[in-house]
């Protein structure tokens, strides 16, 4: 333990919304002398995910969507490492630096922002086949890897194998994984005009989701003109249906359909940081931390705990059901950070904290370039306008003046000059040719 007249040791563990938030918050509340605030995450950034699909389709500069936290944190202590364990009843904190090193970290004031991970399910070939979308390096992987595979298909005169080339197969319909799949099907419909022999028909994309709607954060109505207005861009969506195996990168589905395919990206859902098992909190049966409303970790006064890895209660939904949670959403990790970071310093200076309590805004959702859907304050709107909403509002929470100025001249640029649609292939294997040169 520290010694009493030395400021307080908060650690966060996690620098993505909850944590970079909370840290920011923190900084510019506390004293010098009250707190020291120590951040760590394998990054060395935060990642905005709503633009994620815009980076993958190039319409966004991928180093642009992430907040370096060294520049962010200036008055915080940020270490490039991964929690591989934590220890409250020593309040210890084990971490893994990326050569392999092992240290350990005391604290006085533990936040828990671990976030979440990639919610895979024992499907034959997925953990082979698929490809996510929760870091800007799968961005940046998956533009190149559709592009490519759009010069393999140019490449060949085997019709089988160029139809597996040009299906690009989504799963997971959430906000996600269709706006993912809306804005990749956008670029590739208009890199076919470089292309010879690769029409906009040659292309086919699916996206397949085990729920009867897609978009469940919009109203049904909403959800329904969603999947209509893909249908009419030709690309085929499965509801009620859920993937079966794809070995090989052979797909079969639920209803029986069975097609090839080289691509496979998986967005079905999330679950929390498994590291939460190395520790000795409070986990419910998701694997969450068990939270309060105050954000405070059950049973521990000096642990808190907000975001996808938490399980804190919906005060808006308790009415209806006692054990409602807040989903994982990138607006609930925001909000929660801001009254997370509040309860913090008002535990520290010995003041009332208070409850997390959230009403829904709605949700905007672009689905490719000047198409979108909005259900915001219950304000419905789609195709331009919802596009509009959709851009005004997640550059307007994207962190730093500095990034939101360069995501805006992203997006001028993209306006005055044509899409660019060439594929890096060398960043899929960076080595390749130095190695080739090394054997020859």
């Amino acid at each position: 333990m520290a010694d009493k007249s030395d400021p307080t040791r908060i650690l966060i563990i996690g620098g993505g919304y909850v944590g970079m938030y909370t840290a920011l918050q923190l900084q510019s509340k506390l004293g010098r002398r009250e707190a020291s605030v120590t951040v760590v995450d394998p990054q060395p950034h935060m990642t905005y995910q709503p633009f994620l699909p815009e980076a993958a389709a190039g319409n966004v500069e991928p180093r642009h969507v992430v907040a370096p936290l060294r520049r962010v944190l200036k008055r915080c202590h940020v270490l490039t490492a991964r929690v591989t364990a934590v220890d409250q009843a020593e309040q210890l904190v084990t971490i893994e630096g990326s050569e392999g090193t092992v240290d350990t970290l005391g604290y006085d004031v533990l936040v828990v922002a671990l976030g979440s991970v990639s919610r895979l399910l024992p499907i034959p070939g997925l953990a082979e086949q698929g490809i996510g979308l929760k870091t800007v390096g799968e961005a940046i992987y998956l533009r190149n890897h559709v592009l490519a595979k759009m010069d393999a298909a140019a490449n060949t005169s085997d019709p089988q194998l160029r139809e597996r080339l040009l299906n690009f197969t989504f799963v997971g319909g959430g906000y996600a994984g269709t706006e993912a799949l809306a804005e990749l099907e956008d670029m590739a419909r208009y890199a076919t005009r470089y292309y010879d022999n690769i029409s906009p028909d040659d292309i086919h994309f699916t996206l397949i989701e085990a729920a009867g709607r897609i978009m469940p954060e919009v109203s049904e109505k909403m959800g329904v003109y969603t999947v209509k207005a893909l249908e009419e861009r030709g690309i085929k969506v499965y509801l009620n249906t859920f993937l079966k195996s794809i070995e090989n990168g052979h797909a079969v589905l639920s209803d029986g359909t069975e097609f090839d395919t080289d691509t496979l990206v998986w967005n079905a859902g999330v679950k929390a940081n498994p590291v939460l098992k190395n520790t000795d909190l409070p986990l419910d049966e998701r694997g969450r931390v068990k939270a309060t409303s105050h954000l405070r970790v059950e049973g521990l006064p000096n642990v808190w705990a907000a975001g996808d890895c938490a399980a804190v209660p919906d005060l808006s939904k308790t009415e209806q059901d006692p054990n409602a949670t807040c989903a994982p959403s990138a607006q609930h990790a925001v909000r929660q950070a801001h009254q997370l970071a509040k309860n913090v310093l008002a535990s520290l200076r010995g003041k009332k904290t208070h409850e997390y309590r959230h009403a829904n805004a709605g949700s905007v959702a672009g689905l490719g370039l000047y198409k979108g859907v909005a259900d915001v304050y219950g304000f419905k709107a789609k195709g331009f306008l919802a596009w509009f909403m959709h851009r005004t509002y997640h550059v307007s929470k994207m962190p730093t003046f500095n990034r939101k100025a360069r995501v805006l001249i992203d997006w001028t640029l993209a306006l005055l000059f044509r899409r660019d649609v060439v594929s890096m292939g060398q960043i899929q294997d960076p080595k390749a040719d130095f190695e080739r040169a090394a054997s020859s």
